[in-house]
Formats: C-alpha cells, structure tokens, sequence
C-alpha cells in the first residue's frame, strides 16, 4: 500500500508492509543518498519482517519521489522525515524509526523527536571514505535511544573497529567483508543471500526484545 505525505520539502511517499494481524511494532526506513527503497537490505527487511508480525514502512524523500538525483542539505533531509511520523503512528504501535546510510543518519537525529522507541542504523556513514576525521559519531551516540548498528566489516564510510566505544543501549553488528552497500566479494566466506539473512535475522531478534 503506498500513499503520499506533504512535508515543507515537498510529497513523501509511504510504501508500507503490513502482517496479516495487529503489528508487534511498525519498522520505518529511510534510504540513502546513492539510491531509494530498492536497496537489497531495505527490501529484505519489508520481506522478511511482517511474517514475523512487525509492519515495515519504506519512506522515499521528497527529492526521490520528485525525480531528483542529489540529495539535499541535512536540516531538509530532517523536515522530509518528520512529518511522515504522525501516518505511520496512527495505529498505536511501538514505531521504530531507522534506514541506511543517510537515512540512518536522519533516523539517529530525528528519533527522540519522532517520539520512537529506537532506532536501526544500516551502514551508518561514521565518516566520508578517506576522511575519518570527519566523524559523525555524536549522531549515532546521542540518539537518546535503544539503537541497532548493522554495519559491513569493509565499510569505506566506517568500518566496525572505527566506531567509539557504544552506550550500553547500542549494539553493533558486523555483517563480514561486506561494503558499505552490504555487498561482499565473491570469496567472501558469506554469500549475498547469507549476508541479507544475517542482517534481517539480526533486525528481527532486536525488534522482538526491544518491543
């Protein structure tokens, strides 16, 4: 089912997963700026979950659904996001907020506000490649709330052992060899449908004990 939201960047729109009953808790993600909801993780995720009881909502920004190619500044990327919130906590559900890449980046800023009860961070962009001193660390740390990292062992935007040290309410999985679009290489010890299984698996398990 997909419907539009109005925000001050322009219409969102909603694509959303839903189980056969009441949802266990609603699952939003946002995409990155390389690319939209048909990542490989994102459409997993809304594969794999509403079997499981949890609705996934797969939220395009504003740019994408107006047919742009760059993504714009953060403050807008932020107005983009929040205004979809109220739609999807209509039914009265724990709702989840995350995303990949940038998206986990407007995920982690826009959590405590968007009223969630945590957040999941696909590929979180901890730094541009090659520029590690540009940490966006104080995003992820001061989410203020329950957060779920997936991140690849091969990440040029950060990989696993970059991170700082986590709050105890962060947890942090590596998905091995794998890019920053979770891509692995071909003598990778995991395949590409093992790496989704890891990633759903690891999503699924963390929603089950946080709602």
């Amino acid at each position: 089912m997909q419907s539009l939201v109005p925000t001050p960047a322009g219409d969102a729109r909603i694509t959303l997963f839903e189980p056969a009953g009441r949802p266990r808790a609603t699952l939003a993600l946002g995409h990155g700026a390389g690319g939209g909801v048909e990542a490989a993780d994102l459409q997993a995720l809304a594969r794999v979950l509403p079997p499981l009881g949890f609705a996934v909502a797969l939220v395009e920004q504003p740019w994408r659904v107006a047919g742009k190619k760059v993504a714009p500044p953060p403050k807008t990327l932020d107005g983009g996001w929040l205004p979809v919130v109220p739609a999807l906590s209509a039914a009265e559900v724990p709702l989840v907020v995350g995303g990949r890449s940038a998206g986990a980046r407007v995920a982690c800023r826009t959590g405590l506000a968007s009223g969630a009860a945590g957040v999941l961070a696909l590929s979180f962009p901890l730094h541009p490649p090659g520029r590690p001193e540009r940490s966006r660390a104080a995003e992820l740390l001061g989410t203020g709330l329950p957060t779920l990292v997936v991140q690849g062992g091969a990440d040029t935007f950060g990989g696993p052992g970059e991170f700082p040290r986590l709050p105890a309410t962060h947890r942090l999985v590596e998905v091995p060899e794998a890019g920053h679009g979770f891509k692995v290489p071909k003598r990778a010890a995991l395949g590409p449908q093992e790496v989704l299984d890891l990633i759903t698996g690891a999503v699924a398990d963390w929603l089950a004990r946080l709602v």
